[in-house]
């Protein structure tokens, strides 16, 4: 099986590499101390019959070293590269394992009471709002969703927008007729008599006007008189009107019972009558609506308004110092303050953490643990085989080591009790 080069692993896989051939070294060692210790002992026992002792213990612990050679090997390669049955295991079993591994995930960890006693135990609103509080955390934060705003601000299609904008409009705006809301709205107002405040008001800018804009009256009348009349009759006649405007404005102003008021009021409810039950009010509203939005300007009028929205937002969000900005940090921090010292506001957001959670995880933890299983599919065998060496491989040369300490012990014990029993 190819290796990867070391200069395109990283930094901590070199690392495993190295400490993962030290240790083949070491129990490689083992193994080659074991056969020397051997071949002494087995050429001397003749003479000194206490190296029998010594000839059992180094048999034992060559056969525990070979042993677990041959089953630490088996899991990543052929030993010798020899294809004996049930040997490398993790290259020719990658699939199964990994779906086996993603039923352990789903099955054992990703269980609602599990998730669910995990969170309970975790004081998330606490430590959420002890960390949001901070100035600077909660800067951070507006900083973050401000880049993904703008990301997807972005990403939208202007002219999906456009047609969004124009759609709801339409829908919502143009098809409805406005005639009998609008009718019964107004009716509402002029029998509260809530008008009287804007009739009021406009009396009080007419009276205002008139007051600023004498000199606009002159001629108003007087340029209709025949000619051969005197200028001074001219002057009194656009006096004279002048002067009746703004007495009648004042006794409207002053009289909340004037016929002008009366007459006002009279309209208004012919008005919101007509508005609901007059067809030809409401054909007429009708086509003027239609006339002013279901037209080009539409269209127009939703780009214009979605552009200058953009635009605004997209500004708002890349500057820091920006109003919005400002304001989204602060109200974080004030957050995070509340999560910190309100305790039943944290019982509700620890809550709803919960239960979003255990919602998630029995809904989807089949695709989620799937991700385990597609991941490891799509894994080169040789490529996985080495990535799980490198991670587990150095541990699993202990068990070689152990073997040869326990092999040697356990040849030696039972070389000593069949010298002692059977001599």
């Amino acid at each position: 099986m190819a290796r990867t080069p070391t200069h395109l692993l990283s930094a901590a896989d070199q690392e495993r590499r190295r400490g993962l051939r030290f240790m083949k070294g070491v129990a490689l060692g083992a193994l080659l101390f074991m056969a020397v210790l051997f071949a002494v002992a087995f050429a001397f026992q003749q003479q000194v019959p206490a190296l029998a002792y010594v000839r059992a213990a180094a048999e034992g612990g060559m056969v525990g070293a070979l042993a677990d050679w041959f089953a630490v090997t088996a899991l990543f390669r052929h030993p010798l590269g020899i294809p004996i049955p049930h040997t490398a295991i993790i290259p020719s079993r990658k699939n199964e394992i990994g779906r086996t591994l993603g039923e352990f995930v789903e099955t054992e960890f990703l269980r609602g009471d599990v998730v669910r006693t995990k969170l309970e135990a975790t004081a998330i609103a606490s430590r959420l709002g002890d960390w949001l509080r901070h100035p600077a955390h909660a800067e951070r934060v507006a900083a973050e969703a401000s880049v993904m705003a703008a990301g997807v601000l972005q990403a939208l299609s202007d002219d999906d927008v456009q047609d969004v904008i124009e759609d709801l409009a339409r829908e919502h705006l143009i098809s409805p007729e406005w005639g009998p809301p609008l009718g019964e709205w107004l009716g509402r107002i002029v029998d509260s008599g809530a008008h009287h405040g804007a009739v009021d008001m406009a009396l009080e800018n007419i009276a205002t006007w008139l007051a600023a804009n004498q000199a606009a009256f002159t001629g108003l009348v007087s340029r209709r008189l025949p000619s051969w009349v005197p200028s001074v009759a001219h002057r009194l006649v656009d006096d004279t009107v002048y002067n009746e405007a703004v007495k009648f404005v004042a006794a409207v102003r002053a009289d909340a019972d004037h016929p002008a008021r009366r007459a006002v009021d009279g309209y208004l409810e012919r008005l919101a009558d007509n508005l609901q039950h007059d067809p030809a009010t409401i054909g007429r509203l009708e086509d003027a609506k239609h006339a002013v939005f279901d037209s080009p300007r539409m269209r127009a009028l939703a780009a214009e308004a979605w552009n200058t929205a953009k635009a605004g937002l997209l500004r708002s969000l890349a500057d820091p110092d920006s109003g919005l900005r400002r304001r989204a940090t602060q109200a974080l921090a004030e957050i995070g303050e509340r999560l910190t010292t309100d305790a039943a506001l944290q019982r509700r957001v620890d809550s709803w953490a919960t239960d979003a959670a255990v919602f998630l995880v029995e809904r989807y933890r089949h695709d989620i643990a799937s991700i385990i299983t597609d991941t490891v599919e799509r894994w080169d065998p040789a490529e996985t085989t080495e990535k799980i060496e490198l991670m587990v491989g150095r541990d699993l040369q202990y068990i070689r080591l152990n073997g040869t300490i326990v092999g040697a012990l356990a040849g030696l014990a039972i070389f000593s009790v069949a010298h002692a029993f059977l001599g």
